[in-house]
């Protein structure tokens, strides 16, 4: 884990956690050791392989209260050194899925009452305005366009940080979500992303 390691070895067993166990409320919450409530709040990743970014997206899950983090099969593992570090200890507190097919787990989330939103640049609703309903800004409660309600329990998926998601996974989500861009930049990185959207569900949600 650490170049400069000054001499200390130790031995530990990983555990690991079912996506049943999350939807069910059974996966154990190792920070009280007791178990966590059925999910309102999931980021789900389709194959994402960068270390650092998967373990920036685990750290801002755990900020914004999510209950989990799916990472599908051909992710990184979570117990990468890099992942371990970039989750600055929220690893060892929430709870991370790996290894379930992208269709399996959007299956299992929407039969577990999560709306599936996929972040995608090219998204149908604008974050920004579904937030601004969600909280009552403007004097709409609900999506006045048919659009999702970010206050219902959401599962988040996100693609790669080079090729987002493809069309199939587009497919797969109930709607399709931009973050709004009002400066130069040509799009964000898939941890900001993800952190932005997140927080905007916490927010709804609360």
């Amino acid at each position: 884990m650490s170049a400069d390691a000054q001499g200390v070895l130790a031995v530990a067993r990983t555990w690991r956690t079912s996506l049943d166990e999350v939807l069910q409320g059974a996966a154990a919450d190792t920070s009280h050791g007791g178990a966590v409530p059925a999910p309102r709040l999931v980021a789900l990743l389709s194959s994402v392989r960068d270390p650092g970014n998967a373990g920036t997206v685990i750290r801002a899950a755990d900020a914004a209260g999510a209950d989990a983090v799916v990472l599908t099969e051909g992710s990184v593992e979570p117990f990468n050194p890099k992942v371990v570090r970039s989750t600055a200890g929220s690893l060892f507190h929430l709870p991370v899925v790996t290894g379930v097919p992208v269709e399996d787990a959007v299956a299992a989330l929407r039969v577990a009452g999560l709306v599936v939103l996929a972040a995608d640049g090219g998204g149908d609703h604008d974050l920004d305005d579904l937030s601004d309903r969600a909280v009552g800004v403007g004097g709409q409660a609900v999506p006045a366009d048919g659009g999702p309600d970010l206050r219902a329990p959401t599962a988040w998926l996100f693609g790669t940080e080079a090729q987002g998601l493809s069309d199939a996974e587009l497919a797969l989500a109930d709607a399709s979500v931009r973050v709004p861009i009002r400066g130069h930049a040509e799009s964000l990185n898939l941890a900001t992303a993800a952190t932005v959207c997140l927080y905007a569900s916490s927010r709804a949600q609360r």
